[in-house]
């Protein structure tokens, strides 16, 4: 297999200067320290530009352009749009977008008007028709097994131990019986963007989200998938705040809770083990958000709307 070329800002410099003038003898190129699978530039101020490693994150980039057009309508908040779009070596894509004004919600904490902004998020992307979403080739994804993950998750609980960071007994709050009642429901397949990181998250001083990033790993799945994600980002109270405002009961909230704990526990193992790519102190942050207490922590006394008393979902 040919070995991908690897960009510099030479290389950068000469792609962006054929496409964004700035009157001056070549445009501000930097790289974005986020990182992620594609090599991220900022292009003065007001561009980023995206640049494919390999041929399958290529389709993902491309495909991601036609489904920005498809939720833009529909989630409340902004996407980038995009100014150009090629390939910068055989084969490889590369994607030039305005840049959406703001910092990230590493840098930024979101307001409660911003949790509103969350829900309208969460609200749009389970009104984007599925069918057409497939039609551009997002995958539909079965939802995972929350007692698989849980297993994994008591597993890596003992290592934390082991190193002083995390009392395993707090997972004994999720209980095998506890996953089969969370387990996801039949027909609740939405859009999901399936990587609501902080990094992908906009927001503005005053804490309002103004737009989502990176549409790139979206899928057709589970919504608990972004309930958890936005647990990790923002804080478990904040995400079922914001689930919960967007119509979600509570199986789904609970559901993405324990999804977005059990991965905080794990991710922080393989990162103490240098097996996460993960910056250790970023996880040490997403297990503290990720445990933050809710107000309904126990299942059994969390009902579905419309269930009876007594009842456990």
């Amino acid at each position: 297999m040919t070995q991908a070329p690897t960009p510099t800002a030479d290389t950068v410099r000469r792609l962006v200067r054929s496409l964004v003038e700035d009157g001056t003898t070549g445009p501000d190129v930097r790289p974005v320290r986020a990182g992620g699978e594609h090599s991220t530039w900022w292009v003065g101020s007001r561009h980023v530009l995206r640049l494919a490693p390999d041929r399958e994150a290529s389709t993902r980039l491309r495909r991601e352009l036609r489904l920005r057009d498809l939720v833009r309508p529909h989630i409340g908040v902004a996407v980038p749009s995009g100014v150009a779009q090629g390939e910068w070596a055989g084969g490889l894509a590369y994607t030039l977008d305005t840049r959406v004004p703001g910092g990230s919600a590493e840098e930024h904490d979101v307001s409660a008007v911003g949790e509103t902004d969350l829900a309208a998020l969460l609200t749009g992307l389970r009104e984007v028709p599925v069918r057409q979403a497939e039609t551009l080739g997002v995958p539909r994804v079965a939802p995972r097994s929350l007692e698989a993950l849980r297993r994994a998750a008591a597993s890596a609980a003992e290592r934390l131990a082991a190193a002083d960071e995390f009392d395993p007994a707090r997972l004994h709050q999720l209980t095998p019986s506890a996953t089969t009642q969370l387990a996801a429901q039949a027909g609740s397949a939405v859009l999901v963007h399936h990587d609501l990181r902080g990094e992908h998250l906009v927001v503005s001083a005053d804490g309002r989200v103004r737009g989502v990033l990176d549409w790139t790993d979206a899928v057709v799945g589970d919504p608990a998938e972004d309930i958890a994600g936005l647990a990790l980002a923002v804080g478990s109270p904040a995400a079922v705040r914001a689930a919960t405002l967007a119509g979600y009961a509570a199986r789904p909230c609970l559901r993405g809770l324990w999804l977005a704990r059990c991965d905080s526990v794990v991710r922080l193992a393989g990162s103490l083990a240098g097996r996460d790519a993960g910056p250790l102190s970023l996880r040490r942050v997403q297990l503290r958000r990720a445990w933050e207490a809710i107000l309904l922590e126990r299942v059994t006394e969390l009902r579905e709307e419309g269930e009876e008393e007594g009842e456990v979902p």
